[in-house]
């Protein structure tokens, strides 16, 4: 009972993370412009300290603002897939042996690290140290990327863990 529980628990966790990055596309998708704004003021850096040294890596460019965008849309819609892939394929295995429910997790830890490395790579990264982010009170995604990155953590760490029995 105990190994079905924890499986059950992987498997809901697995399946929580498809439906965020489900209403995360949906948003992007359906209100497009709300957050291809903050992109492009992250891009352009015109939030952030005046006179900063940092001004010659912004880019004005409405073309790869776009561009951005759709990249980070594209990297949620493929995270969001494979989550639901993985969340199905695990509620599959749910009553069957030890490694082939480790096998169907196997994708889930695959979708749960590329959720991490967007969130680490594109916003923490890129948006919050090379376009200079975390020096803007109005653009400012780094809060809200780290709680995703730990949220994605925690459910990876737990679920790449065998089940005890």
């Amino acid at each position: 009972m105990n190994i079905q529980l924890t499986r059950i628990s992987k498997t809901l966790l697995v399946a929580s993370v498809a439906f965020f990055y489900t209403l995360v596309v949906f948003n992007n998708t359906t209100d497009y412009n709300s957050n291809y704004q903050f992109v492009r003021h992250v891009l352009m850096m015109d939030s952030t300290f005046p006179g900063n040294n940092g001004m010659w890596r912004a880019i004005n460019s409405p073309t790869i603002h776009t561009l951005f965008y759709m990249g980070i849309i594209c990297w949620e819609a493929v995270t969001m897939v494979l989550c639901w892939t993985a969340a199905v394929r695990m509620g599959m295995a749910l009553k069957k042996s030890d490694e082939e429910f480790r096998s169907s997790a196997k994708l889930a830890i695959g979708a749960l690290t590329l959720g991490i490395l967007m969130w680490f790579i594109a916003f923490i990264s890129v948006g919050g140290e090379w376009f200079l982010m975390w020096q803007s009170h109005n653009w400012n995604g780094q809060d809200a990327a780290f709680r995703m990155l730990t949220i994605l953590g925690i459910i990876l760490l737990f679920v790449a863990q065998p089940e005890a029995g």
